[in-house]
């Protein structure tokens, strides 16, 4: 049925039609109104998604680890090639990519009111960023579009925020930049020690080159001193993305101050970044490094699971709540990939998806309220269900999706997960399902102060249901919720080649590093003397 996409370059046509939009209002919609500019923006991501469907159904589980493969000469100087491919798990984040970007746009055609021409322009370069981020199979390709998405962010929650948008715009600018520059470092010490040597280092001697797989081939090669700190370069970069606890301090700010749009994307994809970044390259090029740094990565993970939902318990505000859910979220997903096995992998990895889900629903469902009454204190609310039925029905959906109830997504992932940390510690699993039962503490309720008991507040007596966009925009997300709750084997079997691919890499980096060190003294031979 669709065949054709394997003689197109479909890769860069799903990453370059945003991009192209956004030019087309830039230059040919000087002097359109706002609401031409948003119905043509949301025609554009909405075209998008139709797009980039092809990928899930023409993309072969049992084929080549990398798919829809691209590659053109760019900086020969440097080794620096366009290349364009997608695994399983790119494959999953490119559709939930191109999935949130209609529902995001359509959340703000009631929301942005001014200069929304450049609203718009913004939105759409940002999910260009996106998008290259997870199909790049370049290094320098990869850098190239981490920065890209980090402009239209800054602008996004700096311009359209609310109070305090300033302090959160360059919050988030500063902390992505610092972890993006050391990035960077890491990337260019796998590069001059790939080809020259780096620090007394003997190199491989390959050609010049940024190509990603070919990283993935050296990386048992690699000196452990070395990965050592590429790994730490690597680790901040994707820590603050995560954001991992101690770096998550940016994440409250910018959640809150950003529009409802803003929000969505940030949790429901750009997160994702920071954990597609270890699963992509710290696990599979730094394995050595992955074991050495294990017991710092798991207990980070376990304090974020259980710091942030200790924390989304005693807030106020409903946004700041869902911010700091994410926190203790992303925690699970970072416990579930360091378990180092498929279970936890896969797990980790469906859960990513199923957080861009969940909590892009709920900071949907967030804005919708926030519209009718400005103001996201629970406090403020109470006994609105009467009201707003309807709206009711749908936040406590996905409240059940967020906490893991049986038939809906979070369930999978998080039992996945639990699986995969018991298998290698079992005491991490005992963590972990800590974190589950505080996450359904402050979903639950928050759930009843703000739909149950008296409505006390006179000002909640005129709130108006979903609307028909409010639905149109909400119900795929909730379909999407039982799909995975109640038949996830798709999405399993799309990750599993990469799953199992990095697993094997992981498992013989141990296995080198034990026979290593269990290898008596005694019976190591003596290297040969020149000339023997």
């Amino acid at each position: 049925m669709f065949d054709w996409v394997h003689q197109v370059p479909i890769l860069s046509i799903v990453c370059y039609v945003p991009l192209i939009g956004a030019l087309f209002v830039v230059f040919f919609m000087k002097g359109s109104n706002g609401a031409a500019i948003k119905k043509f923006a949301t025609g554009v991501v909405t075209l998008d998604f139709f797009l980039s469907l092809p990928l899930w159904f023409e993309f072969d589980p049992q084929g080549a680890l990398f798919q829809f493969r691209e590659s053109l000469p760019w900086i020969a100087s440097l080794g620096v090639r366009y290349e364009f491919g997608v695994d399983g798990i790119a494959m999953l984040l490119v559709l939930l990519t191109t999935l949130l970007g209609p529902l995001a746009f359509l959340s703000s055609w009631s929301a942005i009111k001014e200069r929304e021409k450049e609203y718009y322009v913004f939105m759409l370069l940002l999910q260009t960023g996106m998008l290259g981020v997870f199909m790049a199979m370049d290094f320098f390709l990869f850098y190239v579009f981490w920065e890209v998405m980090l402009l239209p962010m800054y602008f996004v929650i700096g311009v359209w925020g609310g109070p305090r948008k300033l302090y959160a715009a360059i919050k988030f600018f500063l902390y992505t930049l610092v972890g993006s520059v050391l990035m960077l470092l890491g990337i260019l010490a796998l590069y001059f020690y790939n080809s020259t040597g780096l620090f007394g280092y003997e190199g491989l001697g390959n050609p010049r080159s940024f190509f990603i797989p070919q990283f993935h081939e050296i990386g048992l090669s690699l000196p452990p001193e070395l990965q050592f700190w590429i790994f730490l370069a690597f680790f901040v970069g994707f820590a603050i993305k995560v954001p991992m606890f101690p770096f998550h301090t940016w994440l409250p700010d910018a959640h809150v101050e950003a529009p409802t749009a803003g929000s969505v994307i940030l949790a429901g994809v750009l997160l994702k970044m920071g954990t597609y970044g270890f699963v992509r390259f710290s696990l599979p090029i730094l394995p050595h490094a992955t074991w050495e740094l294990l017991p710092w990565m798991v207990g980070l993970s376990i304090v974020g699971i259980v710091y942030g939902a200790l924390v989304a318990m005693a807030q106020k505000d409903m946004k700041k709540l869902v911010a700091y859910s994410s926190v203790s979220h992303l925690g699970f997903v970072m416990l579930g990939m360091f378990a180092l096995n498929p279970a936890g992998i896969n797990g980790s990895v469906l859960q990513m998806i199923n957080h861009g889900l969940s909590t892009g629903a709920l900071f949907l469902l967030v804005g919708v309220i926030y519209e009718r009454r400005h103001t996201r204190l629970i406090a403020d609310y109470g006994g609105i269900s009467s009201k707003m039925p309807a709206f009711a029905t749908v936040f406590l959906i996905i409240t059940m999706a967020s906490i893991g109830l049986p038939t809906l997504n979070g369930f999978v992932g998080e039992f996945t997960i639990l699986v995969g940390a018991f298998h290698r510690v079992w005491w991490w699993a005992v963590w972990g399902a800590l974190g589950i039962v505080l996450g359904a503490a402050y979903m639950l309720w928050m759930y009843q102060r703000v739909f149950f008991g008296p409505m006390t507040n006179p000002e909640n007596e005129d709130l108006k249901d979903l609307n028909g966009r409010e639905l149109l925009y909400l119900m795929p997300l909730v379909i999407l919720c039982f799909w995975i709750g109640l038949y996830p084997k798709p999405f399993f079997r799309a990750m599993e080649k990469p799953v199992d691919y990095v697993v094997e890499i992981v498992e013989a980096a141990q296995q080198t590093t034990m026979a290593v060190t269990e290898e008596p003294e005694a019976v190591r031979l003596p290297e040969a003397a020149p000339g023997q």
